[in-house]
């Protein structure tokens, strides 16, 4: 027996699916497919709390920018040049000092990207009827899961 994935709620062996209170042989297994299902409060909460993180990330960068201009623009008004290159040399040391403390945010940012930003649902038709063996928001899971279960239908399909 080999075994193609296995996590708390789902195990797919070369012999058998179990998954959603569902033990199913893959020697029955005629079908798999995936398909798209209703989005959840998690999934648009995801959403929503990506889209902030991405304008908390921008902002910084765009006042920076305007800082930076209005400095320009009031240092050629009063020929100042030197006050105005020291700010902006401690702005740049600053800012890269503080580039290290980014890594959190963008971790973050990447983990959402991983899961998705909708519900698959992984469903198989074993001796003439149709059943959704797992729905989840977590594309990375949903992927491998999927994987291993056309790995497992292929393998037996050679062997038949």
């Amino acid at each position: 027996m080999t075994l193609y994935y296995r996590d708390d709620s789902v195990q797919v062996t070369s012999e058998s699916i179990r998954a959603g209170g569902h033990a199913i042989r893959i020697a029955d297994v005629t079908y798999v497919w995936h398909a798209r299902g209703a989005t959840t409060l998690a999934v648009r909460g995801r959403v929503l709390g990506r889209g902030v993180l991405v304008l908390l990330l921008s902002l910084p960068p765009l006042v920076a920018l305007v800082c930076v201009v209005s400095l320009a623009w009031s240092a050629q008004d009063r020929g100042n040049w030197k006050l105005a290159l020291v700010i902006l040399a401690g702005c740049a040391v600053g800012a890269l000092a503080l580039t290290p403390f980014l890594e959190l945010p963008l971790s973050w940012l990447d983990r959402s990207y991983e899961r998705g930003n909708r519900v698959h649902e992984l469903w198989v038709q074993h001796h003439g009827q149709e059943v959704m063996l797992v729905r989840t928001p977590d594309a990375l899971r949903f992927g491998q899961i999927y994987r291993a279960v056309q790995r497992a239908v292929e393998h037996q399909g050679e062997h038949r």
